[in-house]
């Protein structure tokens, strides 16, 4: 029967993850996480070029609480959850293969906590086998847990430097990634970074479903007892990653130093947390956020101030007194808060300052997913892959234009004070958006302006999930390319307009109005240019930009525009100066643009 018991570990990983395959026959992947705290299915397209997207083309969740189903002590799954998880299990296998034609040796399932502990999981194995014969079920070892945790919340940024953190129903992990430095680390060892990364990593069996039984079945005495041990758990783990990770380590001395008030301008740490309890606290905060109504859904790559995922004791009131419903949260996570909040208070005892808390959507599929790809793909900026580009305009062919991206997005670069380090700046050019933004420009032309204006907004917030797009780069994004088409608005857009700039200015007080301008360049651009480039000289050949900035009590731009003659047909130079002078409507009172056209 232990024949059936097989353990998924970092030794023997890559003889039990299957690699991807550009030549593979089919790029679907299935996979179920039979998680403590339900069983997820998905199904993923990994085919070229958007494999990085990791694209889901479908999702479904099983309710079934595995850690609740150990009945006490005993520790022993139920015949009746045996036979529910196993015909979930198959149902899920028969959609896969039967649906979408899954290859059969591309599905797989991952067990994690419950299952590590449950004293019976082999009669589990044993009853999913003989529901479905050829499904084989791989038990991860903790270290593999925190590395499928990790990477799949790392699968949804371009780059990342900071904790992670993956809090399940049985168990919370902690590990070090940081993109940044990948490189030089793997010149120093043949261990990849994301390895090295779950080797340091840390499991504390303190997952949300485990801590809520121990609150409220405990006297305070045992209460109190299991809370220092949480807290001195996640101390540990923290020095630990430290000890392993020079960064880290400096990073959370100048924190400290900030915190003691020795040095002002010290950083802080930056978390990203995953897992149902993590996020649920992210939709706590993101009900109670300043900015309200919050204007994205979504509750990956939402990130708060370390202050404000501080403040635990107003979300804990809060969650006691609410009787309506919060949006991301089931009354099953509602009445789990009080172990996660727990959990966050531990985190931030424990580490230095946190400056920023951002949410991830990923978990173990998407991070054995990313796993499976190679190193030069997991690597890779989704935000500049060819498949990003889906533009639904027939003049705008993604593979056939890629060579011009750069050349539609030198023309609005031009248009920038040449001092101006935009790599720095909160724009579509500093958060790397600019092949995204620059596929928009010639697209939906048919439309008028006030449908695109609306529709740039709408289509920023709710399009499907797009590795990279954190919230603050879809509200750069929304509001720039709003601004590309005039920014006229309905009345019932408006809300969701003024929210998007909020968020923006949340994050950099300079960024709302760099939006502004860059839409304003873009429109006078497209004035003249009346569809996507065919040629290298189709922008240059009809309009130029260049500007200047000096720097007094507000900074003046001085914006010149070249315009070609032929291209002015049936355009009048007071319709390029009336686009700027709409700018002034926003008020920014520290910029101040002056337009010459010739």
């Amino acid at each position: 029967m232990d024949s059936l018991v097989d353990i998924v570990t970092l030794d023997n990983l890559e003889q039990k993850l299957p690699r991807w395959d550009p030549s593979d026959f089919s790029h679907l992947h299935a996979i179920v996480d039979m998680g403590s705290n339900g069983v997820r299915f998905c199904i993923a397209d990994l085919s070229p070029p958007r494999t990085r997207h990791l694209r889901c083309i479908y999702r479904e969740r099983a309710a079934i609480s595995l850690f609740d189903a150990l009945s006490g002590q005993s520790s022993l799954f139920s015949e009746e959850t045996m036979k529910l998880v196993s015909q979930k299990l198959a149902w899920f296998r028969s959609i896969a293969i039967n649906d979408y034609d899954v290859p059969p040796s591309q599905v797989r399932v991952f067990a994690t906590e419950a299952m590590r502990r449950a004293k019976n999981a082999t009669a589990m194995l044993e009853a999913i086998r003989s529901t479905c014969p050829n499904l084989s079920v791989h038990i991860l070892a903790p270290p593999v847990e925190t590395l499928f945790g990790s990477m799949g919340a790392r699968s949804s940024f371009v780059d990342v430097k900071g904790l992670f953190l993956d809090l399940g129903g049985g168990s919370v992990q902690m590990t070090y990634l940081d993109t940044y430095g990948a490189e030089s680390h793997s010149h120093e060892t043949s261990t990849s970074p994301e390895v090295a990364a779950a080797l340091a990593g840390q499991s504390l069996p303190f997952g949300a479903a485990h801590l809520i039984r121990m609150l409220e079945s405990c006297d305070a005495e045992a209460q109190a007892s299991e809370i220092s041990r949480l807290r001195g758990g996640m101390s540990e783990a923290f020095r630990t990653l430290c000890a392993r990770f020079p960064s880290l380590a400096r990073d959370a001395a100048e924190a400290q130093r900030g915190k003691d008030g020795e040095d002002e301008a010290a950083p802080g740490i930056d978390i990203y947390l995953c897992g149902g309890g993590f996020r649920g606290y992210g939709s706590m905060l993101m009900y109670k956020h300043p900015i309200q109504p919050y204007p994205i859904s979504s509750i990956g790559s939402f990130t708060v101030s370390g202050n404000l995922f501080g403040q635990t004791k107003d979300m804990l009131e809060f969650n006691k007194s609410f009787d309506g419903k919060i949006f991301g949260m089931s009354k099953r996570r509602r009445a789990q808060f009080p172990a996660i909040v727990a959990v966050v208070e531990a985190l931030i005892a424990a580490v230095p300052p946190i400056r920023s808390a951002t949410f991830c959507s990923g978990g173990n599929p998407e991070g054995a997913l990313m796993m499976s790809l190679p190193a030069e793909i997991r690597k890779s900026n989704p935000l500049t892959h060819t498949g990003t580009f889906t533009g639904n305009s027939a003049l705008f062919h993604p593979d056939a234009n890629m060579t011009f991206i750069q050349d539609v997005m030198d023309a609005l670069r031009s248009a920038f004070p040449p001092n101006l380090d935009l790599s720095r700046t909160t724009t579509i050019f500093g958060l790397q958006l600019d092949a995204l933004y620059a596929a928009q420009i010639w697209t939906q032309l048919g439309c008028d302006a006030e449908t695109n204006a609306s529709a740039a907004l709408h289509n920023a917030i709710s399009c499907p999930h797009q590795p990279g797009l954190t919230h603050l780069a879809r509200a750069v994004l929304g509001v720039t390319t709003c601004a590309r088409w005039g920014a006229s608005l309905a009345p019932v857009d408006e809300p969701l307009y003024k929210n998007l700039r909020a968020l923006i200015d949340l994050a950099d007080s300079d960024a709302t109005f760099w939006a502004d301008y860059t839409g304003a360049v873009t429109l006078a651009m497209a004035t003249l240019v009346k569809r996507w480039p065919r040629t290298r000289s189709d922008i240059q050949d009809k309009v130029r930009f260049q500007a200047t900035a000096q720097h007094g009590k507000r900074i003046q731009i001085q914006l010149k525009i070249s315009m070609n003659q032929e291209a002015m047909t049936g355009v009048d130079s007071g319709d390029i100066l009336k686009i700027f002078k709409s700018l002034r409507k926003h008020k920014h009172p520290k910029y101040e643009v002056a337009v010459t056209v010739y």
